[in-house]
């Protein structure tokens, strides 16, 4: 397996740890574990249980040795941050005072080349978060160019997708796509750099990805699961890294900080309802300080949302 030996950094560590505020005795879930770093500081801050969720093996056996340190506290649990009530409920949870999620591809599984996420080096066109599901490899060679096109453009924001998507079924008719390279090269044939030192194929890489680990349909559920799973009083801190993600937890917390779901702000309040169920740590997202934007390039993008969570029952069982 090939590595580059470059240590994965947790982005707005302390941001996140300043909304979690953990507290001796409480309980908390890393919902995206990696390689731990938020979970080991909850666990510095105070005398509390973590459970470390992820579906990444790699990320379930550091969590594993990791636990050693911590007597018990840390609990690593393997699945998707999606499904996290069913996992906690195996364990008999049903409550937790903290939720941690960092959502999307963490530099951890960029820097190794055999799991295909980065076009930077040569590898198996993979992306898959865990071992299950259809590869990006697969839908490369087998979804129709009008498919490709949608998941490039939807997923990615890509002006070019149709180029790119005609390009790829041309060349895949003669030689199946099988390396990161292989796909990266072909994307930058009819997409030019933008002169922001960005890769041609930065997008269409994102959107297969996004695509192939149905990351936005996990963030949703995910959020649903949180808004359920914390009690009153409860922290949820969330960090993003592309608009697609940052834009759904967006409107999640702020729906849901507001109440009375309308379609528009220029339409009166349903005063029938469900309450708030968050109150906002802050308007707008948290984003880097000056600091970490020259220790870690990755924290440039990164936005940070978090909320807490009133004694308001969860929007979908009001609903129900």
């Amino acid at each position: 397996m090939t590595k580059r030996n470059a240590p994965h950094i947790s982005v707005l560590l302390r941001e996140v740890i300043e909304i979690l505020a953990p507290k001796d005795g409480e309980v908390f879930v890393d919902g995206t574990f990696g390689a731990g770093g938020y979970s080991q500081a909850i666990l510095e801050a105070a005398n509390c249980v973590v459970y470390g969720i992820d579906r990444d093996p790699l990320a379930i056996s550091i969590g594993h040795k990791m636990a050693d340190k911590y007597s018990g506290r840390l609990r690593m649990l393997e699945g998707c941050y999606a499904d996290m009530e069913m996992l906690l409920a195996a364990k008999g949870l049903s409550a937790v005072d903290g939720i941690a999620l960092d959502i999307g591809v963490s530099s951890m599984q960029i820097d190794e080349a055999d799991r295909g996420f980065s076009f930077m080096r040569d590898g198996p066109l993979d992306m898959r978060m865990s071992s299950k599901g259809r590869t990006a490899a697969e839908v490369v060679n087998e979804e129709s160019e009008a498919e490709l096109a949608r998941i490039i453009f939807v997923y990615g924001e890509e002006r070019r997708s149709r180029a790119i998507a005609r390009v790829v079924v041309e060349r895949r008719e003669v030689k199946p796509f099988t390396s990161t390279v292989e796909l990266a090269e072909a994307v930058a044939s009819v997409v030019r750099p933008t002169g922001k030192g960005i890769h041609p194929a930065t997008r269409t890489f994102q959107a297969l990805r996004i695509f192939v680990n149905d990351e936005l349909g996990q963030l949703v559920k995910g959020l649903a699961a949180s808004e359920r799973l914390l009690t009153p009083s409860g922290r949820l801190a969330v960090v993003s890294f592309q608009s697609l993600e940052d834009r759904r937890v967006k409107n999640f917390l702020s729906a849901r900080s507001e109440g009375r779901a309308r379609p528009s702000r220029h339409v009166p309040v349903n005063d029938e309802g469900p309450a708030p169920s968050f109150k906002l740590v802050k308007r707008g997202a948290i984003k880097a300080r000056e600091d970490e934007l020259t220790a870690n390039s990755r924290s440039r993008s990164a936005r940070l949302r978090g909320a807490i969570r009133t004694s308001a029952k969860a929007w979908d069982e009001v609903a129900a």
